[in-house]
């Protein structure tokens, strides 16, 4: 039985889903005003993997992730560069869905848009008023009162009064406000701000408001797991639990949050230097180096990125499309069952919350095992560890093809030009000029292998 680390329960508990064989998950998308960095990227990257091993385990996953359109972030951003809103926004967009997509993350089944959702805010908003959860400011909008809601805090495990004193510039002061940890569900519009009509006047909806109508509309009342990183977790999610469980909803059933990542072993910001654009990044690397990389780090563990982090990947990498060019010249059978042991040993590596770190050593392991069976002629052996690597590693989304990686084709062209000058010496017996040739390409980080069905390369 799939297992996972529960936020609001602060332990890892069995996973039972409403539904069998169905799983509903809302995970909290960007706010589109500027260009993704490596941070989206991680968070993204934890969710796509909790799915991909979802439906591999038998699951039909029904995945929503959204679009904040509308925001002060936005509202700012557009004005600083003589935009409009919703040009920024979708520009910005834009721009995240073409990274995304070359990160190699699966698009999410509804991609829902706040501005979208205006309405059915609109009526989310006027019940907690009738039930007496908010209060309209004149002039400045709608509040929750966090007083409607005898749980708040829980999702991290803080009473109001400790939130109320470490919370810091993540709560608005205002003295007009019941509590000071009372939010906004409705801003009333200031001069030049978008802004759509309400019964307490013109203005735009609050952040938190947005997810719990998009959830609701897109997966229904319960649905199975809400996730986003775990910089969501205060004040977004939590404000979001509050207005769903004042409004009667019972809303997610599980919380799973994700770590961040450290540049270098620093928090990542502009102001250290160490801001990392998901674009430069993977200009800069191989995108399955990346998501190896993360499968690296377990989803609830602070990730550090650094070049000798990256590089330690691509290595690792190069070692399993090694073996499927080994495995492919030495016609090892590709329809061989996959060795029932190492599909058991991932599954329970997987099963306890998504342990990557565990289920990325049974797919080494049994490289390992895979070269040695053909050194040793057991065509069998190798075929079924080759069967399970193949089906593991598609579980974790890392794609294996046969062939160099992604960028790699003048190199591979390159190499396989000096492997076949190097046969031909072979088989003129000039095997001086046969070790040049394989001295020359270690100089360039290339090393060979002599199997019985050819010679296969890998980076070092």
């Amino acid at each position: 039985m799939v297992s996972l680390y529960d936020t609001r329960r602060r332990k890892v508990v069995p996973f039972e889903p409403l539904h069998d064989s169905r799983v509903s998950m809302y995970v909290c998308g960007p706010t589109v005003y500027d260009v993704p960095h490596v941070g989206h990227a991680r968070t993204a990257f934890t969710f796509d993997m909790i799915r991909r091993y979802l439906q591999w385990r038998g699951f039909e996953v029904t995945f929503v992730s959204n679009i904040t359109d509308i925001d002060d972030k936005i509202i700012a951003r557009a004005a600083e560069t003589g935009s409009t809103e919703p040009e920024l926004a979708a520009r910005y967009e834009r721009a995240y869905v073409e990274q995304m997509d070359r990160f190699g993350i699966a698009p999410p089944d509804h991609r829902p848009h706040a501005t979208a959702y205006i309405d059915p805010m609109l009526a989310f908003i006027a019940d907690l008023i009738d039930r007496e959860a908010a209060y309209v400011i004149d002039g400045k909008g709608v509040y929750f009162s966090v007083d409607a809601h005898d749980r708040y805090g829980d999702l991290i495990g803080r009473t109001p009064d400790e939130l109320r004193e470490g919370a810091g510039a993540r709560v608005e002061v205002d003295v007009e406000k019941t509590d000071p940890l009372d939010f906004a569900l409705w801003k009333a519009a200031k001069p030049g701000e978008p802004l759509w009509e309400s019964p307490w006047g013109p203005g735009r909806p609050g952040w938190h408001i947005e997810c719990v109508a998009m959830a609701g509309d897109l997966l229904g009342d319960p649905f199975d797991i809400h996730g986003g990183g775990d910089d969501l977790a205060f004040p977004h999610h939590q404000n979001e639990v509050a207005e769903a469980e004042a409004a009667g909803l019972g809303f997610a059933r599980y919380w799973i949050h994700g770590a961040m990542l450290n540049v270098n072993g620093e928090k990542m910001a502009k102001s250290l230097g160490n801001f990392t654009t998901l674009s430069d990044l993977l200009d800069a690397c191989d995108p399955q180096a990346l998501r190896l990389l993360m499968l690296q780090t377990h989803y609830r563990t602070v990730m550090e990125l650094s070049d000798d982090a990256l590089a330690g990947a691509t290595a690792a990498l190069d070692r399993l499309r090694a073996w499927q060019r080994r495995a492919t010249a030495a016609g090892v059978d590709p329809a061989a069952e996959p060795d029932p042991e190492a599909v058991v040993n991932f599954t329970e590596a997987m099963d306890h919350d998504f342990g990557t770190p565990a289920a990325l050593a049974v797919v080494f392991d049994l490289v390992r095992e895979a070269n040695a069976a053909l050194d040793a002629a057991d065509a069998d052996r190798a075929a079924t560890a080759h069967a399970a690597v193949g089906e593991l590693t598609d579980a974790l989304g890392l794609a294996l093809p046969v062939g160099p990686a992604p960028g790699d084709d003048a190199l591979a062209e390159s190499v396989e030009a000096l492997l076949a000058q190097r046969d031909e010496a072979r088989k003129a017996r000039d095997f001086a000029a046969a070790d040049r040739i394989r001295d020359q390409l270690a100089d360039q980080g290339i090393i060979l292998e002599d199997t019985a069905g050819g010679t296969v390369w890998r980076r070092a």
